[in-house]
């Protein structure tokens, strides 16, 4: 809120009025909540995606599904929820330097998955990326985090391919009765061809998982990457052993299950708990992992729009799309 003048302690005092809101001393109405002020000078988010570049670079694209969510989740709401803020967000990262402005964008829309059984979501989402148009990079808005394993399919052959997560659990759980959102992991291992020598876990929490699973992940070279590793040995540099763990792999796909926060910053994650990542620390490294060249795919996944707070993780999942492209159009000052 802006300060009027003469309010004792610099306190902002606001005045009720039908349609919006009136300072005192002013005569003029303000904006009503949802309305954005339209500043030539203050470029939005919204603006830059309604203006789509005839040759992206980057694609956003919703997967609205939450069907093989383990516990009942109106994720498939949560595409929708991020492109109604997306206007409280400038396209200059100042801490950075850097303008989204610059980098071709296209929003695809929401694929056509409301229909679409969990047993069904590996191979059949797998064929709607495949069919979409060809991008340097796609970030992809969930939708739970049973979309990741049909991202992944959808690049070919496996062997080529490494898989970054930004996670709280180690998405192992067992197939049956059907592949669900705890299980893209374990999918794509056990079933699809991906070596679990290229897959690397990153803040992976406390009192989250369990023995047998972590024992899944040992066991078939899954590296793992905890909160206490990233606490101690700082974000950078856990995502650069992250990016030597998988190796020389042709194609990277980042998996950021936004319930690696703090469940603080988090309300509309099920799976967050306390200890997780901060919004910064998601953020950087994000950043960092997407200015890796290999980087092909981006999702966010794992919120649950209608549990949300006050926009709070909607608005954290926004800043990691950004991020992302951000990591992407600074690849060539690396």
């Amino acid at each position: 809120m802006i300060p009027s003048p003469g309010t004792p302690g610099n306190m902002a005092l606001m005045l009720p009025m039908e349609g919006g809101v009136r300072y005192p001393g002013r005569d003029h109405e303000c904006l009503t909540l949802g309305e954005m002020i339209d500043d030539p000078l203050w470029p939005r988010v919204d603006q830059w995606l309604t203006h789509p570049d005839a040759e992206p670079d980057v694609a956003l694209v919703g997967v609205p599904t939450s069907a093989a969510s383990l516990s009942p989740s109106r994720a498939d709401l949560t595409p929708g929820a991020v492109r109604t803020r997306l206007g409280r967000f400038s396209t200059f990262q100042g801490e950075v330097g850097f303008d989204l402005a610059t980098v071709p964008i296209v929003d695809r829309g929401n694929l056509a998955v409301g229909d679409i059984p969990a047993e069904k979501i590996p191979e059949d989402i797998a064929q709607l990326v495949r069919d979409l148009p060809d991008s340097e990079l796609t970030l992809f808005v969930g939708g739970d985090n049973a979309i990741t394993r049909p991202v992944v399919r959808s690049l070919g052959d496996l062997d080529g391919v490494g898989v970054i997560t930004f996670d709280a659990h180690h998405d192992v759980r067992t197939l049956e009765p059907v592949p669900s959102n705890g299980s893209p992991i374990r999918g794509l291992v056990s079933e699809d061809g991906l070596p679990g020598s290229q897959v690397a876990q990153i803040g992976i929490h406390s009192f989250s998982n369990s023995r047998p699973y972590r024992g899944w992940c040992d066991d078939h070279g899954i590296g793992v990457f905890s909160m206490a590793i990233v606490e101690s040995g700082g974000v950078d540099t856990t995502v650069a052993a992250a990016l030597e763990y998988i190796g020389d792999v042709e194609s990277i796909h980042v998996d950021v299950d936004m319930d690696v926060l703090d469940s603080t910053f988090a309300p509309a994650c099920p799976g967050a708990r306390p200890g997780g990542m901060t919004v910064r620390q998601l953020a950087r490294a994000v950043r960092t992992v997407v200015r890796d060249p290999r980087v092909v795919s981006v999702d966010f996944v794992e919120v649950d729009a209608e549990r949300d707070r006050d926009g709070v993780t909607i608005d954290a999942t926004i800043t990691m799309i950004l991020e992302a492209v951000v990591g992407y159009g600074t690849r060539r000052l690396v």
